[in-house]
């Protein structure tokens, strides 16, 4: 079943938020825009937090089997380089 009110799509929300950000470092903004860009930019981060917490809280589940959790941390480039200086 679907929700009713569907999020906006994560990569459109982050791509225009990219592009606001660019906006407003050019400098060249007048201040109520700048204002009104910022608000916008700050909706679209807690839209993209809020999408991003959901994608987390289905990837725990997918790993959590029988009630117990299987998930394993990620290993880093850099960890990897510095486990195999150890050796």
């Amino acid at each position: 079943m679907k929700s009713k009110t569907k999020l906006p799509d994560f990569e459109r929300s982050l791509g225009e938020l990219e592009e606001l950000v660019a906006k407003l470092e050019q400098g060249d903004v007048p201040l109520e825009e700048a204002l009104k860009t910022f608000e916008r930019g700050v909706a679209l981060t807690r839209q993209c937090q809020t999408a991003l917490r959901a994608a987390q809280q289905k990837v725990e589940m997918l790993l959590t089997r029988n009630g117990e959790e299987s998930i394993e941390p990620f290993a880093d480039d850099e960890d990897e380089i510095d486990d195999a200086d150890e050796r």
